[in-house]
């Protein structure tokens, strides 16, 4: 069967890789092309394009990159209607893949190909007149995230998939494979920054970080996490510039995370996955003007917080520091709070909570035999 995929990030091209190995595994004729990255690439197929030329966030570099992202739009649109895939599967990136799901919808014959969305769209967040085209052109949509079943079941009566949570998978994976690892005790305390994997991210929220943890430096080891698709030249700008002295480890986020006595984390799947290693954060994002965020927040977003760990707990379990309650000095008292004590110890209880509404099912793999499953019955029909 013949596999179109499409991601516009670098977690998007690690779920993806990991879904196009599990079809592997159910269908062995699998056939991969795809707009994707080097995990992608690694399975196998023909990439066409890397997510690096995609990944524009933001009115403004969206805006100048405007004739970029109509270029790649019509390749994309182009590739497909040549390939013919059996069927086009998604993976988040919404403002790209809404596009293509619309024009699958629209140009296909004979139901085919399908359109498959796998990490669903955060239109619970905001912009949930998506909510429309989802159902319009979406024939099946895998969720990963437990409290998005009554949004959209309940909600907006669209039936959904909950596969499990790839990135529980991919945490205990690594807790198992994990070879007479080192003691904690053992290792020099060390606190963890994570500033994002995009540039305007780290510009922002790097620097207050390090800020934050200037008076500690002489009991902590700092060390800062860096996405793979940034050089190390960005990150040593601002160690350079403020002066705290930090080490930099690429591609080893999880030994990081392992190893952490707390972190300093931007909002997104690294406060999950902070969380899933049992390391008490402080999660915060730096936004340009402030107060016009704050407004903007009040009124366009849906969800009262932004980390994953607080949206699936339903509740407030790690501190968000964002747009006008965001300062060096609220990050600092916040990461003291959780070195020793109660709220530490809180905190560390509050994960497992988490942990059992993400449940045990392996993403991938459940993703996987569903996709197949509902691909070969339609071929029956």
């Amino acid at each position: 069967m013949k596999y179109y995929l499409i991601v516009g990030e670098t977690s998007g091209d690690l779920h993806a890789s990991r879904l196009m190995q599990s079809l592997k595994e159910v269908d062995p004729q699998a056939d991969f092309r795809f707009f994707g990255g080097d995990f992608m690439a690694a399975v196998g197929g023909t990439r066409i394009k890397h997510y690096r030329d995609l990944a524009y966030m933001g009115f403004i570099p969206v805006f100048l990159h405007l004739p970029t992202i109509l270029r790649n739009l019509r390749l994309c649109k182009h590739d497909i209607s040549q390939w013919q895939p059996d069927v086009v599967i998604l993976v988040d990136y919404p403002g790209f893949n809404m596009k293509i799901a619309k024009y699958v919808h629209d140009h296909r014959q004979n139901q085919s190909p399908k359109v498959f969305y796998y990490i669903s769209p955060k239109i619970w967040a905001w912009k949930e007149y998506r909510i429309k085209t989802i159902k319009n052109c979406v024939d099946e949509l895998f969720s990963i995230l437990p409290f998005e079943v009554p949004f959209y079941e309940e909600k907006h009566h669209y039936p959904i998939h909950y596969v499990g949570n790839p990135t529980a998978d991919e945490v205990r994976e690594f807790r198992a494979s994990a070879e007479n690892p080192v003691p904690p005790s053992q290792h020099p305390k060390q606190i963890l920054l994570l500033p994002g994997s995009r540039y305007q991210e780290i510009k922002g929220n790097l620097p207050p970080m390090l800020q934050a943890v200037s008076d500690l430096s002489d009991d902590y080891q700092i060390v800062i996490a860096g996405a793979p698709s940034i050089e190390p030249e960005y990150y040593q700008q601002f160690l350079t510039n403020e002066g705290t002295k930090a080490g930099l480890f690429f591609g080893q986020t999880y030994e990081l995370l392992s190893r952490a006595h707390a972190a300093i984390v931007t909002s997104g799947t690294a406060t999950l996955e902070t969380a899933l290693f049992r390391v008490p954060q402080v999660v915060c994002y730096y936004t340009p003007i402030p107060w016009f965020y704050s407004w903007l927040r009040k009124r366009l977003l849906k969800v009262p917080y932004i980390s994953l760990v607080n949206l699936v707990a339903e509740r407030e379990v790690v501190k968000e520091l964002v747009a006008d309650t965001f300062s060096v000095d609220g990050i600092r008292c916040e990461l003291h709070r959780l070195l020793d004590g109660t709220v530490r110890q809180q905190m560390l209880a509050d994960y497992d909570e988490v942990w059992q509404r993400l449940g045990d099912q392996k993403a991938p793999d459940c993703a996987a035999q569903l996709m197949y499953k509902i691909l070969t019955e339609k071929g029956k029909d």
